[in-house]
């Protein structure tokens, strides 16, 4: 079984418009009272924003991920820079040479470094 805090925070990433608390709990099939301990781990983990929100005249939260810095690393293989970075082509990314013959490196360079 999933880690509920990881099942919930992935619900809440999944909707970029936020899931009201008053829901996530019944989407997660838990009490509202572990989805408040949920959400605070969340929150003070500083993964969601928790904002206040009436719906039908009843006060809930709206809660949105908060979007995580990107990690450098991740945009280099070896010393290549990824190449959508700056790149103006129309391309499909499956059929993207630039980008595969990108990933290529990069499983490449995981490989030896492993």
């Amino acid at each position: 079984m999933d880690d509920p805090v990881d099942e919930a925070l992935k619900l809440i990433q999944s909707k970029p418009e936020g899931v009201l608390q008053s829901e996530l709990w019944k989407e997660l099939g838990v009490d509202s009272r572990k989805c408040s301990r949920i959400v605070k781990k969340l929150e003070e983990g500083e993964l969601i924003d928790r904002i206040e929100f009436k719906k039908d005249g009843i006060k809930t939260y709206l809660l949105r991920a908060r979007q995580m810095p990107v990690n450098p690393s991740d945009l280099l293989a070896g010393d290549e820079l990824i190449p959508c970075i700056g790149c103006e082509l129309e391309c499909v990314v499956e059929e993207c040479h630039p980008l595969m013959d990108w990933m290529y490196q990069l499983a490449i360079v995981q490989t030896t470094e492993e």
